[in-house]
């Protein structure tokens, strides 16, 4: 039996020539370091935290005042979102026309499957810093070829028709929270829906792009709450738009490990797999994040996998219901608001 040493994927990323970070999670997107990708035409930075799993990945993307990436393509999808500054993308392949779009700070968007694209920075003195996430770990592990990923010709047109509007429509809501869309503008202002099986008062919505496998979600919860704990598998990219607080994360049966993760705009995390991660509202405003998954793909969860977490795990879920919870994490989070003088604004468990 031949066992690998290194994944195709990692020999992959290492061959860049770019900073590559794999911790646990990250204070702020915004201030890691980035250098110069000869791929890419711009700065980056690989963002490979551990609880990714090489489901996904990640990296940032700093492009100059008035600059642009590199054409690319590839056999992976990609989803974007704006850390800061305003630009455009291209999107087209050989049978659709060239289609144009605008981004800024809070935008959120799909890259069709194997579709050339180009991002440019359209202001004239600020730099732009996009954070994607991408499939290319399970494309380049299955295949075992990094030139097949960024080189192989098919067109997906179910994927990218190239229709004139392709990334202006508003959108359509289907069940589950779900908003069917290629392009979100903002996502500090999108409007959320109720999302009461979680707790704490959260609203929520889940996102289905450009007829992608991987998708997003923001979830909301208001100042002085706390969310259910709850558990899923690898690869959740958790992005923190506003608000400041902390997450708490731990391996079933093994509470004495939890793991306190602070956060604020900006901030990452990625729990890992199967593990029970529980966030909290400390600060002066609603917490809004962001959450970016990997492929929905049968083999790794079926469809009814987003009701099966929110379903108390004392019935078959992933969720810890407020009464079921260890009494020292109510405990803490009474103590975190005391350092700032707010108001525990939770309801007695029941």
């Amino acid at each position: 039996m031949i066992v690998e040493d290194i994944t195709t994927h990692q020999s992959y990323i290492e061959s860049q020539g770019i900073p590559i970070i794999r911790d646990f999670s990250i204070p702020n997107l915004k201030d890691i370091e980035v250098k110069p990708w000869e791929r890419m035409g711009v700065s980056g930075a690989f963002v490979v935290l551990e609880g990714t799993e090489e489901v996904n990945d990640a990296y940032v993307l700093e492009i100059p005042p008035g600059g642009n990436t590199l054409l690319e393509h590839h056999m992976f999808e990609e989803i974007a979102y704006v850390l800061s500054g305003r630009g455009a993308a291209v999107i087209w392949n050989r049978e659709a026309a060239k289609r144009t779009f605008e981004w800024q700070e809070g935008s959120l968007f799909a890259i069709p499957l194997n579709a050339w694209h180009q991002f440019f920075n359209i202001h004239g003195s600020e730099e732009a810093r996009l954070f994607i996430v991408s499939s290319a770990p399970m494309a380049m592990n299955f295949y075992r070829s990094i030139d097949f990923a960024f080189n192989d010709s098919y067109i997906f047109t179910e994927r990218f028709d190239g229709r004139e509007n392709f990334f202006r429509t508003e959108g359509e809501a289907l069940p589950g929270r779900t908003w069917k869309t290629n392009f979100v503008p903002d996502v500090r202002s999108f409007p959320l829906v109720e999302w009461a099986s979680r707790g704490a008062g959260g609203i929520s919505r889940r996102f289905d792009f450009a007829g992608a496998n991987s998708w997003a979600h923001i979830s909301q919860f208001p100042v002085a709450t706390y969310k259910k704990a709850h558990r899923h598998g690898p690869g959740a990219n958790v992005v923190i738009i506003t608000g400041e607080g902390y997450s708490l994360l731990w391996p079933a049966g093994k509470e004495r490990e939890r793991v306190k993760v602070d956060w604020k705009p900006g901030s990452l995390l990625v729990p890992p797999n199967m593990f029970f991660h529980q966030h909290f509202n400390v600060g002066a405003t609603p917490a809004r994040y962001l959450a970016i998954h990997k492929p929905k793909l049968a083999a790794y969860q079926p469809r009814t996998y987003v009701s099966v977490i929110d379903r108390d795990i004392k019935k078959g879920g992933g969720q810890i219901e407020y009464a079921d919870e260890d009494p020292a994490i109510r405990a803490l989070f009474m103590s975190e608001l005391a350092k700032r003088g707010v108001e525990m604004r939770m309801p007695a468990p029941k």
